[in-house]
């Protein structure tokens, strides 16, 4: 990957990354230390594909998404139903409940130096839709289309925008939408002067950085590491640190090492056997947080041994919630078994299915499978995805099922699972703003089941066809009554518990283990709201 062109230090860059990459090999018993002026972090960024937020949608590029691009308004991550301005100053809803208007804060700065005005607020909107990437659906369930874009988002001033929705959606709908990554405020000017054939730039924003955020990327060597620094620029608090490195280590035993070394100073990927190993270290400290993310594995329709809706309903009897919970999700997850997380509005409770070996079979026999059959699950090869799914595995074969596990790393499984050219896959799914109707869109939504399908949400990726439940969800964004749209909610977790091909496994709680001199860490409840430019080192 090539280097962002950023006017820094590239000689204290390469320093600060020799001394980090060569701690690891040191045997040396001596706790190293990393740089003071710098936050170095291991975690599991396999995932990523590109640092244009107009495109990433994985887990681990939310957060550095987070850090390093402003958006119209972010939600308090002390208390996600509070929302307040980021770029915006002030904002105001029309009467009829379809016009948003911005007012912005003067006299902000891109890092390059270039002045973020509402022409580039604008146009980072309207290059979201145009691209067309995985996260622009955030955007176009609005009404907003590569047609009309331009003329439902525009700068009505120097630093007025207005957006126009195509029906009355619930207010604060529209808004948590905006504080996704996809609505990230990107440099115009910038952008353009790299634009190659009409792309508005996204070529190179792939590994080069246009925004506004209080860190910037640095760089990105994919399966390596990645680099953000302090934005002078910055309109609000500056980074307490200089720069901020993640390393990419996959294994829990290596990131517990090189904390335990002092050659990070903070892990993130830890199992609970890790954690319980360090809870005497008094040099290292945790933190945890309920996250707006959920495990769960998902089968594709398109195979005819799954599309049957007893053997659906069996695999939720084939996994070892209570056991699983109790080791490999440890202080890290709680069972959850239903689309929406927990602190959502309408969130569910109910947890109905436990390990039921005897249930499972008597389903399978009814749907004509009483020896069971063989299946692939797609698994990236990070835990606690992998443990889960060997758990999974374990358990199926006693009702007869055999799951050959395909182990690849992020981009590998991802790839598969959005060609829906799998059998069964396994992984996450963290909210992407924080409303309901994140969840539902894609868990409970499939307006198009067809292979060319425009929109393709995870129904799509696994071919269930649900057009009633597809009603409901279009039916519960619009409600303005909270308690109405509870009850909404509620109704479709009940239809989706017993006959989706989801199995809903737990709830992360994410913790992080850090050094004694690390300050200020917390850990935010969606991807892109854990904020590195608070922390400092003592």
């Amino acid at each position: 990957m090539k280097h962002t062109a950023l006017p820094m230090s590239r000689r204290s860059v390469n320093i600060a990354l020799s001394i980090l990459l060569g701690a690891a090999s040191s045997v040396s018993p001596v706790v190293a230390a990393t740089p003071k002026d710098t936050l170095v972090l291991a975690f599991a960024f396999d995932d990523i594909i590109t640092m244009d937020p107009a495109e990433a949608f994985e887990i681990s590029a939310g957060e550095v998404m987070g850090n390093a691009y402003d958006r119209l308004i972010r939600f308090d991550v002390k208390d996600p139903s509070k929302l307040y301005g980021d770029v915006a100053k002030s904002w105001t809803v029309s009467a009829d409940g379809r016009t948003f208007t911005f007012e912005l804060k003067p006299g902000l700065k891109f890092a390059s130096g270039n002045p973020l005005t509402a022409e580039d607020v604008a146009f980072s909107l309207q290059r979201a839709v145009l691209l067309d990437k995985t996260p622009a659906f955030i955007l176009t369930q609005f009404g907003l289309n590569k047609a009309n874009v331009r003329d439902g988002v525009k700068a009505t001033g120097p630093l007025t925008v207005t957006l126009e929705t195509d029906k009355a959606y619930a207010t604060t709908f529209v808004l948590n939408c905006l504080t996704a990554n996809v609505a990230s405020v990107v440099d115009k000017k910038l952008l353009l002067s790299k634009e190659q054939g009409g792309d508005m730039g996204y070529a190179w924003l792939k590994t080069n950085y246009a925004g506004s955020g209080p860190l910037k990327i640095r760089e990105w060597r994919a399966n390596e590491i990645l680099t953000l620094e302090r934005n002078d620029q910055y309109h609000g608090d500056k980074s307490k640190l200089t720069r901020v490195i993640y390393r990419h280590i996959k294994e829990a035993a290596t990131q517990r090492l090189l904390l335990e070394k002092g050659d990070i100073d903070i892990a993130r990927n830890l199992s609970p056997q890790d954690l319980t190993a360090l809870a005497n270290n008094a040099d290292i400290k945790t933190t945890s947080a309920p996250k707006g993310t959920l495990f769960y594995f998902s089968m594709n329709m398109k195979n005819a041994n799954l599309a049957k809706p007893e053997v659906r309903e069996a695999f939720k009897y084939l996994v070892d919630y209570a056991a699983i919970g109790d080791t490999l999700m440890k202080n890290i997850g709680v069972v959850h078994q239903n689309f929406l997380p927990m602190g959502l509005l309408g969130a569910s409770t109910v947890n109905p299915y436990k390990l039921d070996v005897d249930k499972a079979k008597s389903l399978l026999a009814k749907a004509g499978l009483p020896n069971g059959f063989k299946i692939t699950m797609d698994v990236r090869t990070v835990q606690p995805v992998q443990g889960i799914a060997e758990a999974v595995q374990q358990t199926a074969k006693r009702a007869g099922i055999e799951i050959e596990i395909l182990p690849g790393d992020g981009k590998q499984t991802l790839t598969k699972y959005r060609a829906r050219t799998h059998d069964m896959y396994i992984g996450q799914w963290g909210a992407d703003y924080w409303d309901p109707h994140t969840n539902a869109d894609t868990f409970v939504r499939n307006p198009d089941n067809a292979d060319d399908a425009k929109s393709k949400p995870l129904t799509w990726r696994n071919a269930w066809a649900i057009p009633e439940l597809t009603k409901k969800a279009d039916a519960a964004v619009l409600e303005r009554d909270p308690a109405k749209r509870r009850a909404l909610y509620d109704t479709m977790q009940a239809e989706f518990r017993k006959t989706s091909p989801f199995v809903m496994l737990f709830q992360q709680t994410e913790v992080a283990a850090y050094r004694s001199h690390v300050d200020g860490l917390k850990l935010g409840p969606t991807a892109d709201s854990t904020y590195l430019f608070g922390v400092s080192k003592r």
